[in-house]
């Protein structure tokens, strides 16, 4: 298997090129004819649907409400399902659930690295 930090540090590196060509790549967007006119427009029809989805939350009023209650509620219950699948498998035990057509769900789990605040001091 190969070396956790080695591989960590390749991704890293990888990021850091794709960031360098992304910009080269905006560049030469900017630079176009009709790139950065295509985009004012895009960013007015932005600003026009967000407008219009305002108008119509408004005149939804509590059914509107209710579904941002709903995606809250369903947001927590899959944090609680995550926390309680996690804790199934440290147990030892299968973790699935079924839906009512009988189709059995497996967990798919994820790992990923977030930076803390702390810097590693250098070892001797």
């Amino acid at each position: 298997m190969q070396d956790m930090q080695k591989v960590f540090s390749e991704i890293r590196e990888a990021k850091k090129e794709m960031k360098e060509l992304r910009a080269q790549y905006k560049d030469a967007l900017t630079q176009t004819d009709k790139y950065p006119e295509l985009a004012d427009k895009m960013t007015e029809m932005r600003e026009e649907k967000k407008r219009i989805e305002t108008k119509v939350q408004q005149q939804m009023g509590k059914a509107y409400e209710k579904l941002e209650d709903l995606k809250s509620e369903v947001a927590a219950n899959e944090e609680l399902l995550n926390d309680i699948a996690i804790t199934t498998l440290m147990d030892g035990k299968t973790v699935e659930v079924v839906d009512e057509f009988k189709n059995r769900y497996e967990p798919v789990y994820v790992v990923k690295f977030k930076k803390t605040n702390e810097i590693q001091k250098e070892e001797a």
